[in-house]
């Protein structure tokens, strides 16, 4: 398994579903089946191969890069094929390949209007391909190509798939479908913060010349600022531009504003995506860029990151509790739980960094979930309005109980996988790192604690609103299907693991420990 090691196997799973899109551009429209089938063994290779690389890892060198390889690529800008795996990097590769398995199985009796699998299935594989390569790229180039490609896919997903039901009229006179108004929002949005986090990379590449060859390696970028080569006026403005381009993505307030809209309009597996791991770049770009080469810089921001975390932990509750559309309320809690991971990372210690990873994982399973159960109760219902649902536990019981408990895990029930993220980021904000002011991130602490009564109470609500009573007149002539097999099949899994972190969060926190320690030691000295 030599091969595998030295890096064929992490290029397999990033390349491996570019290679299923391909096959399926080849495939007859018509062929349904064989469109279905490519794609799931395709997702499925590739989620077989994260494992292998899973079980094969050394978790006692975990802080160092494994199963990498360091190519020659764009020799003129001296960019390289760069690549490898941390403890950092491994849960977010693995939860990547496993959403995408989730979502084409999900997939095979659901599909959106219109209806062209090929289309769908192809752009979903594209997606897995952009994902998974920003968490093993090690050259800021690669990272910035694979960050950029999840924004066309996801873009067209949104244009083509999206909810034609609602209107939107921004100007006098101007009528644009929601998934339009959506699809350009985020595409403009995300394209925004880009263009500074690029210049953010050309900065440092044309720095790093002044002490040695011009780099675009995060690796060696980092010594560099470990060293103290980016300092002043030049470190503020390289990290304020690369802190929009990750701040957009996250998203933090007040640049969530794309979020709510691009979950609304988005079809189910969009949706899915979206929240599961699309959200994840940003924070991941904030752990692997910006605190290991601009240390300093990280320091002096910290308050305000901690402060614009806990303004969108208390926004995203109160967004939740005014909301009728159950995708938008799960839309805006996403605001909520991202805030308590970027909490985390402000803390810039051991445990808020571990915080914001497991924090990462378990939102990206527990809110795919919710999204899930969202996108199949609208299939059945026609609408997501809370006020014309109710009595669902006598409707659909089986679906109900999912949503219960994936309710419950997203409010941060202990012995549930929403709970660490939340609970840590809260501990690690009472001993933030030496240096920081401690004062001001344990008051960040008391108002994040409020916020989770607040998520306990637009979840329960939720509850209340979907899950009990009596059915309303509307619905008691209509013979509902509970959950299918299709259903079952992309749940399950999401039920197991959310109470397997819950109850044994070792699973994410074994591997990431020794990574954040050795990057809070190198980056700060402790």
């Amino acid at each position: 398994m030599e091969w595998f090691d030295s890096g064929w196997g992490l290029s397999l799973i990033v390349f491996l579903p570019l290679v299923g899109a391909l096959i399926l551009a080849a495939i007859p429209r018509a062929n349904e089946a064989g469109i279905k089938w490519v794609a799931l063994i395709t997702a499925l290779v590739t989620f077989v191969l994260a494992i292998v690389v899973a079980v094969r890892f050394d978790y006692g060198s975990a802080a160092q890069m494994q199963f990498g390889t360091d190519l020659p690529w764009i020799e003129a800008i001296n960019a390289r094929y760069h690549i490898g795996i941390d403890g950092i990097s491994l849960p977010l590769v693995v939860l990547s390949a496993f959403i995408t398995v989730l979502v084409v199985i999900y997939s095979w009796n659901h599909w959106p209007e219109p209806h062209n699998p090929k289309l769908l299935m192809a752009l979903t594989m594209i997606l897995a391909t952009g994902m998974t390569g920003t968490f093993i790229a090690l050259d800021l180039v690669l990272f910035f190509v694979f960050f950029e490609v999840v924004l066309l896919p996801m873009y067209f997903m949104i244009g083509i798939w999206g909810d034609t039901s609602m209107r939107i009229v921004p100007v006098v006179h101007w009528e644009i479908e929601l998934r339009i108004y959506a699809s350009i929002k985020f595409f403009l949005f995300t394209l925004f913060g880009s263009a500074f986090m690029l210049l953010g990379f050309l900065a440092l590449y044309f720095k790093s010349g002044d002490v040695g060859a011009n780099t675009f390696d995060i690796l060696q970028l980092s010594e560099l600022g470990r060293a103290g080569v980016f300092t002043g006026a030049f470190a503020f403005w390289v990290f304020a531009a690369m802190f929009l381009g990750f701040a957009v993505k996250v998203p933090m307030w007040p640049l969530h504003t794309w979020l709510p809209d691009a979950h609304t309009a988005a079809p189910t597996i969009g949706s899915v995506i979206l929240a599961a791991i699309l959200l994840k770049l940003g924070t991941y770009g904030f752990i692997r860029i910006l605190i290991p080469i601009l240390p300093q810089e990280a320091e002096r921001w910290a308050w305000f990151i901690g402060l614009l975390a806990v303004i969108g932990i208390i926004y995203g509750s109160l967004a939740c509790l005014a909301q009728s559309d159950m995708k938008r309320l799960i839309a805006y809690s996403s605001v909520g739980h991202m805030g308590f991971v970027m909490l985390g990372v402000a803390t810039l210690s051991e445990i808020g960094i571990n915080a914001a990873i497991i924090g990462m994982v378990a939102h990206g399973v527990i809110t795919g979930l919710l999204f899930f159960i969202a996108g199949s109760m609208a299939h059945r219902y026609h609408t997501r309005d809370m006020n014309r649902l109710g009595g669902q536990m006598i409707l659909m019981p089986k679906m109900g109980v999912i949503l219960g408990f994936a309710a419950m895990a997203s409010l941060g029930l202990p012995s549930l996988a929403g709970f660490w993220g939340e609970f840590m980021s809260l501990l690690a904000s009472f001993n933030p790192l030496p240096g920081l002011d401690v004062t001001v991130f344990r008051t960040f602490m008391v108002i994040a604690a409020i916020g989770t009564v607040l998520t306990a109470g637009y979840m329960l609500w939720m509850l209340r609103s979907v899950n009990f009573g009596e059915p309303s007149a509307e619905w008691k002539d209509h013979e509902f299907h509970d959950i299918d097999k299709f259903e079952w099949m992309a749940w399950a899994p999401l039920v197991v693991m959310t109470i397997a972190i819950g109850i044994y969060p070792a699973i994410v926190l074994g591997a990431t420990n020794d990574a954040v320690a050795n990057l809070v030691a190198k980056a700060f000295g402790g």
